[in-house]
């Protein structure tokens, strides 16, 4: 595997066809690179970022994806000042567990602010397959 090898992808504003099309490049780029639990986590986790860019922001997004040989690290950028922050799930049950489950499966996670906008982030430990 080279070393840093990288992943970028920008996602449109609003388009939740985009989740999927941000898991499959995922798939596409971890597969035969790191383990399957590995790669079925960062595929559940990575889907919680991306919607939580395009459903709570009015910007685009762009995924970076990084994998070295003992880590990978997503990241997804949106352009909006506010941070977003662990809160319970919603009344209605269907909202309000993303970063929950961020924080409870990465090995690390967190915001990094930007001069526009911010990352969220994870990382996990990714041996290489």
């Amino acid at each position: 595997m080279p070393a840093g090898a990288r992943l970028e992808r920008r996602l449109p504003r609003a388009d939740l066809c985009a989740v999927a099309g941000a898991r499959r490049a995922l798939r596409d780029f971890l597969r035969h690179r790191v383990a399957s639990p590995v790669l079925e986590t960062a595929e559940l986790l990575t889907s919680e970022l991306v919607t939580n860019a395009l459903v709570h922001t009015e910007h685009d997004a762009v995924l970076a994806v990084t994998l070295t040989a003992r880590k990978l690290r997503v990241e997804v950028r949106d352009f909006a000042a506010h941070r977003p922050s662990l809160r319970g799930p919603a009344d209605d049950g269907t909202h309000g567990r993303g970063l929950i489950l961020v924080q409870a499966l990465a090995d690390a996670w967190g915001v990094s602010a930007h001069a526009v906008g911010k990352s969220v982030w994870y990382e996990l430990a990714a041996d290489a397959a």
